[in-house]
């Protein structure tokens, strides 16, 4: 992204998943090994006086996803099969995301596992639909994220490559100064409201959930015992 952001001769960044989905989540698979704390991206504290109870995991992600939206150029989502959990936050960090009618987006862990990293909901739709989503972890379609107005549009999924490159085509010759002066004073209204504030005061929330509250760590606890897909089955059943 940075790098992008330095070209002089790229206006718009396009970000899309390889393969059968967008981002279907965080990876997983070190829970089944029973680590106590299995993901540690890149800035974690590793201190005993910080990692138990600080929310690093959430703290690094936020951090990242940060990046999207402080870019000086508008960053664009494609999102195609799925985008749940740590891809969904991905996606709703965009400036701008178009996806497949029948992709499916939404955020499951908070059935069983924690809050989210990220506390977008708030911010990406309306209360009654952030209150649903949320507390429920459902997930929804994209042509049904389209009218909740959580993403800018959707396409048939035969058609989603040529629409979004319809849509890009003249955003792309737009000035990238003129870009950089629209996102940058739009979130500068957001920022007024609260936003970045908001998304870091939710991290002890996370901590409590994951960790603390009755019944944390009980996902953890199957995976390792079980394997992840006994565990995911538990949650979603």
């Amino acid at each position: 992204l940075k790098v992008a952001e330095a070209d002089d001769d790229v206006t718009v960044i396009l970000i899309e998943g390889a393969g059968s989905a967008f981002c279907a989540g965080y990876d997983m698979n070190s829970y089944a090994g029973g680590d106590d704390w299995p993901e540690r991206p890149d800035g974690w504290n590793h201190s005993e006086l910080f990692e138990s109870w600080t929310g690093q995991f959430p703290r690094s992600c936020l951090r990242d996803w940060l990046t999207i939206w402080d870019l000086l150029k508008p960053v664009v989502a494609k999102v195609h099969g799925y985008a749940l959990a740590g891809g969904s936050e991905l996606m709703s960090m965009c400036d701008i995301v178009f996806a497949a009618e029948d992709c499916v987006i939404g955020y499951p862990p908070t059935r069983a596992q924690s809050t989210p990293d990220i506390e977008y909901f708030p911010w990406k739709m309306s209360m009654a639909q952030a209150k649903y989503l949320q507390l429920t972890g459902q997930s929804v379609t994209g042509k049904r994220a389209e009218e909740m107005g959580w993403i800018a549009k959707s396409f048939p999924a035969d058609e989603l490559d040529e629409q979004v490159m319809r849509e890009l085509r003249p955003m792309a010759r737009l000035h990238p100064a003129m870009l950089a002066a629209n996102k940058l004073s739009l979130n500068q209204s957001y920022e007024a409201m609260g936003f970045r504030s908001a998304l870091q005061s939710v991290v002890p929330w996370y901590v409590i959930a994951r960790s603390f509250r009755p019944g944390a760590g009980e996902f953890q606890t199957k995976a390792a015992r079980e394997g992840l897909k006994a565990a995911l089955q538990w949650r979603d059943g």
